[in-house]
């Protein structure tokens, strides 16, 4: 998958238009209930994908104008908005959602050419503007699965799948903490390896399968391990 923000940017709309025909089928007792993530209900994470729609819209803006904006006033702030906003209707997450990506789309547009060289300061530190685009792709897909409304990886296009699969190995492969291990796609030779190779464990199957597993979204159950054995335990996903 490519990272041009401008050409990403349409797969940025198909997957609004996934995320919103999961929402629109919620009634209030769904958005109400548990979401895969540890004490959020489904409404706190419409909560913060709307949210984290304005929080890039402040990036993109950064990157255009250049003045040192953070994606959120504070962590503090950013905590109390998702909150605040978990326990609203159906109808009012459908419209925010709708809102908050208009906007997001809007400031995409915006942005001169020059100006996807800058740098910008998200929660986690400095990221290239050009990536922005490819940020909001990953929490859409990703945070659509969290949803457990039906939406799996399996469901993810294979071009995110694997870029995602990529851009996690390559993560913890830099990481002292991660299980040195081998990924390798069904049905291919392409290996990505993560730490040391000597008698580290084949792991195989589908890129939508793998990349679920590292960042925690599947317990792995659907891939192969070579020698037969246990998975390796990927370091919680950041």
């Amino acid at each position: 998958m490519t990272t041009d923000p401008l050409l990403l940017a349409g797969e940025v709309d198909d997957a609004t238009a996934r995320l919103l025909r999961t929402v629109d089928s919620l009634d209030a007792a769904a958005v109400a209930a548990p979401s895969l993530l540890p004490g959020w209900t489904r409404g706190h994470v419409l909560a913060h994908l709307a949210r984290n729609a304005d929080g890039f819209v402040n990036l993109l803006t950064s990157a255009r104008t250049g003045e040192q904006l953070p994606m959120y006033a504070s962590p503090t702030a950013r905590a109390a908005d998702i909150e605040a906003g978990a326990a609203r209707s159906p109808e009012a997450h459908l419209d925010d959602l709708r809102r908050s990506a208009q906007r997001f789309a809007e400031a995409v547009a915006a942005v001169p050419a020059q100006a996807w060289s800058a740098t910008v300061e998200t929660r986690r530190g400095p990221w290239p503007a050009a990536m922005l685009v490819w940020g909001r792709l990953r929490e859409i897909e990703v945070h659509h699965v969290d949803l457990a409304a039906g939406y799996r990886p399996a469901d993810w296009p294979p071009a995110f799948a694997g870029h995602l699969l990529h851009e996690v190995a390559g993560g913890l492969a830099e990481r002292a903490d991660a299980p040195a291990m081998v990924l390798r796609y069904d049905g291919s030779r392409h290996e990505l390896a993560i730490g040391e190779r000597t008698n580290a464990p084949l792991v195989t199957g589908p890129p939508a399968e793998l990349a679920a597993w590292l960042i925690g979204r599947s317990s792995g159950d659907g891939l192969t391990v070579t020698p037969d054995g246990a998975l390796p335990t990927p370091p919680e996903w950041i």
